[in-house]
């Protein structure tokens, strides 16, 4: 178990680091904008996209 947590941790460090490395300007925009929203709008976005992450490890190791 913690084996398979420290591996996902890791694979989002992976994507991350992708995506700052391909796309600096837009993930600096992102960054802005994300500043800009309000914190009521955020943490929505954030229990749905865990939510939907939830689900999606469910359905996969099932």
């Amino acid at each position: 178990m913690t084996t398979e947590l420290l591996t996902a941790l890791a694979l989002v460090l992976v994507l991350e680091g992708i995506a700052y490395a391909l796309f600096p300007d837009l993930m600096r925009r992102m960054l802005a904008i994300a500043l800009m929203t309000p914190v009521g709008q955020l943490r929505i976005a954030g229990l749905i996209a865990a939510i939907s992450g939830v689900g999606l490890v469910w359905l996969l190791r099932g």
